[in-house]
């Protein structure tokens, strides 16, 4: 029942958007607050998240799983977007990348301290530092794929002043560079407006959805590649092949399987690639992520596979 508190809570916000946006209609414009987003408040957010805690080298195992597990279903949605969307480049990107582009920060790290306590925060701040630059790095080119070559698709990759704010950052968190006291609230308020923001695109962009208008066949094959074969790959290689500790195993699986992050709706806006069907598949991932989260930690103690506290 918490976890499911936690978040509605959070979901508030995108009813705030939804309804702003029905009162508002025109007044309310999405691509400015994406813009202002994307290309000014999104780095504050990426710099104040690698600068709070010092990266541990010996942690690394946990990105590292991630990254690679991200990998793999990415290959394997490749093939399954070549032989079902290959007529449509757009649909064909969507189905490519948004299942790894999960919403590891906002719902993944509240999820961990829910089930595990405080010693899942470092495993899970780790994997959402990776999780910035798949986001930035391979969201960025395969949305931009819909309308640009491959060429300008890399180009965009590093136009964008997210990925240099959060290399910087790495940088100096590396070599234990300490940010003056005084910046860091400035950082932190920028950080969480970035957060709320978002959400609020979210809702904007769910106003401007109909029914009639939904692309059944998008939505199917990312469902069932987000709720079916990330998790069956994901606790095949984390349960039955890795040897991991079975709290750091479960972490790394949850991480896996969050419903699409909101940001998908910001990159697929702004490189106009089908934003209301990529709002459609974040918001019935989100919805059907509850239930699902509630089966598969249940199938995790039936198996006595990792005591949940």
């Amino acid at each position: 029942m918490t976890i499911a508190i936690s978040i509605l809570s959070i979901y508030a916000f995108i009813f705030l958007g939804f309804m702003a946006k029905r009162m508002l209609k025109e007044e309310m414009n999405e691509k400015g607050m994406i813009l202002m987003s994307i290309y000014f408040l999104q780095p504050m957010l990426s710099f104040w998240g690698l600068s709070t805690k010092p990266i541990e080298l010996e942690l690394l195992q946990a990105p590292f799983w991630y990254l690679l597990i991200s990998f793999i279903c990415v290959l394997l949605s490749s093939a399954i977007a070549y032989l079902f969307f290959k007529d449509d480049i757009k649909e064909k990107s969507i189905v490519t990348i948004c299942v790894v582009l999960g919403n590891t920060g906002n719902l993944g790290i509240p999820l961990g301290m829910a089930l595990f306590g405080e010693a899942s925060i470092i495993y899970m701040s780790m994997i959402n530092i990776t999780n910035v630059f798949v986001v930035y790095t391979l969201g960025v080119y395969f949305y931009s794929r819909g309308n640009f070559s491959i060429k300008q698709s890399l180009l965009n990759i590093i136009k964008l002043p997210v990925i240099w704010f959060a290399s910087l950052a790495l940088i100096m968190n590396v070599c234990d560079i300490q940010l003056h006291p005084a910046m860091k609230t400035p950082l932190q308020m920028g950080a969480y407006c970035t957060m709320v923001i978002q959400l609020v695109i979210f809702g904007m962009y769910l106003y401007n959805i109909k029914l009639r208008s939904i692309n059944y066949k998008l939505l199917l094959h990312v469902s069932l590649i987000k709720f079916i074969m990330t998790p069956l790959i994901a606790g095949w290689i984390l349960y039955g092949i890795l040897d991991l500790e079975p709290m750091l195993a479960t972490l790394i699986f949850i991480e896996l399987i969050v419903p699409l992050a909101v940001t998908n709706v910001n990159l697929a806006a702004l490189y106009e690639c089908k934003p209301l069907d990529v709002t459609v598949l974040v918001f019935f991932t989100s919805l059907v992520f509850i239930p699902f989260f509630i089966f598969v930690s249940n199938l995790l103690q039936h198996f006595r596979i990792v005591s949940l506290i």
